[in-house]
């Protein structure tokens, strides 16, 4: 009887939040429509504001810092690579930044990450955007994995990103804006093909880039910091960029078998055997005329720091 007046339980639970989902779904687009409509028309003005980015030497943290540089943003530049933070520095600085401070840090240490902050705030007596933006990515299939606590640790902080910004939101309200950017295949250091190994070193390896990402189009990085600062501004929750990554994640939700059979397919063509690039989305990426299509001219250049 127990048993059974749980399944009940759990069948009404059911139609009244089908029957909610019906109510409140007209009224919600409404209003995101309305959201978005005045986000456009009235965008945050970043004009004299502090902007902190992390991974800001090259990338997508490096035009971040341009497009915030042309709407008149003070900027504050984090990376481990000083030389190239004040190479991005000097040329924020020619687009319209009033001020840039270079902090030249590891984001993997807390420490510095508190350093830079107190400094940011030090120096600027404000901070008003913070750019989360600094990542790395680690290649090789979980067969290969040799310490499992050190794959564990940076594959959950991928993955916990988005459950750990929705928690900030309700803890913080409306006091603090999160925009969670959700990017595609962006041209970048790591769309290039630098990458970290499972002995944690750094390499480039486009070989591998080729076998994981195959016939993917990468959106050039200055569009994409283009379109995700005016997004930011506009106050959005949510950007997906290029547009159409979006129907990734709705199949992802949707369709979940048939996304995972067909990145198998694409990106692993055996199991049980040696990591191989011979897959079939580098077969496809072969073939002529794809790689110029789908990959600019940067992707297809072997000249990277592997550092």
């Amino acid at each position: 009887m127990t048993m059974l007046m749980g399944r009940l339980a759990g069948v009404a639970l059911e139609l009244a939040l089908a029957a909610l989902l019906l109510l409140f779904l007209p009224p919600y687009y409404v209003y995101r429509f309305t959201a978005s409509f005045l986000g456009s028309v009235f965008p945050d003005n970043v004009s004299g504001k502090v902007v902190l980015i992390t991974g800001a030497s090259s990338g997508i943290g490096e035009h971040l810092a341009y497009e915030y540089a042309k709407r008149g943003a003070n900027l504050a530049l984090v990376a481990r690579r000083e030389a190239s933070l004040r190479e991005v520095a000097d040329n924020a600085s020619a687009l319209g930044s009033p001020s840039v401070l270079v902090l030249p840090a590891d984001v993997s240490k807390p420490d510095d990450c508190l350093k830079f902050i107190d400094d940011t705030v030090a120096y600027f007596g404000r901070l008003d955007h913070l750019v989360n933006n600094a990542s790395i990515w680690q290649v090789c299939k979980f067969e290969e994995v040799e310490d499992v606590s050190y794959f564990r640790t940076l594959m959950a902080s991928k993955a916990a990103a988005l459950n750990f910004y929705n928690t900030l939101r309700m803890e913080l309200g409306g006091d603090v804006r999160i925009t969670e950017i959700v990017p595609g295949v962006v041209e970048s250091e790591i769309t290039k093909g630098k990458m970290l190994t499972k002995e944690g070193e750094m390499k480039v390896d486009q070989d591998e880039r080729d076998a994981i990402l195959g016939p993917t189009p990468a959106e050039p990085v200055a569009a994409f910091a283009k379109t995700a600062v005016k997004d930011v501004c506009r106050g959005e929750r949510y950007v997906f960029e290029p547009r159409w990554y979006l129907a990734v994640y709705l199949f992802r939700v949707c369709f979940p078998e048939i996304l995972a059979w067909s990145s198998r397919l694409l990106t692993v063509k055996t199991l049980g055997r040696p990591a191989t690039t011979d897959t079939v989305g580098r077969q496809i990426l072969d073939m002529p005329g794809v790689r110029w299509f789908t990959q600019t001219a940067s992707l297809r250049s072997p000249e990277i720091q592997a550092r």
